[in-house]
């Protein structure tokens, strides 16, 4: 018998991730919502949006470096990759040094667009529910939630590398903004 299963009891494990689905759906739901409204006006979709906002904090990333952060199949990655290349706001290249991976750059026009977003982001955080949300916690205890426990079980589902992508695009948002 699998060791780990004399810690918890099927129902601990069901009721689990029975809120775990519930929650993380009914918050993801949401946050959809808000940014698909937030990035719509400047002709993008959430995917679209994403992947600039990768390369924008790493400053260009490979295709399976935007699959695995994006938490997308590497196909809808260089799709919608492709997409923005078509209307010039990145580029593919290679690298001398890696030629087995495809890299994406934003362009003066991506970069641009992309800053745009943000700005329109910060001038409407009363239409982001999520954080409308969030502002009775931070009145409460001073700061929004925080974020370990989550990262622990990402850390478990998409490993290290994931947190450290993370961590790169959070230290370019606190150094820009």
């Amino acid at each position: 018998m699998d060791k780990d299963k004399d810690t918890y009891s099927l129902q601990e494990a069901i009721l689990y991730s029975h809120k775990m689905a519930q929650l993380s759906k009914a918050i993801w739901k949401q946050i959809e919502k808000d940014w698909q409204e937030w990035v719509k006006p400047f002709g993008l979709n959430l995917n679209e949006h994403h992947i600039l906002w990768i390369c924008y904090h790493l400053d260009g990333a490979s295709i399976s470096e935007i699959s695995k952060f994006g938490v997308m199949h590497v196909s809808t990655a260089f799709n919608f990759s492709k997409k923005l290349e078509e209307r010039s706001l990145l580029t593919f290249s290679k690298r001398e040094e890696d030629k087995r991976n495809t890299y994406v750059e934003l362009t003066n026009n991506g970069k641009e667009l992309f800053e745009e977003t943000m700005e329109a982001h910060a001038k409407a955080t009363e239409k982001n529910s999520v954080m409308q949300a969030s502002l009775p916690l931070k009145d409460l205890y001073g700061r929004f939630p925080e974020f370990q426990d989550l990262e622990a079980i990402v850390k478990g589902l998409y490993g290290e590398e994931y947190l450290d992508i993370l961590e790169r695009t959070t230290e370019s948002i606190r150094k820009e903004y």
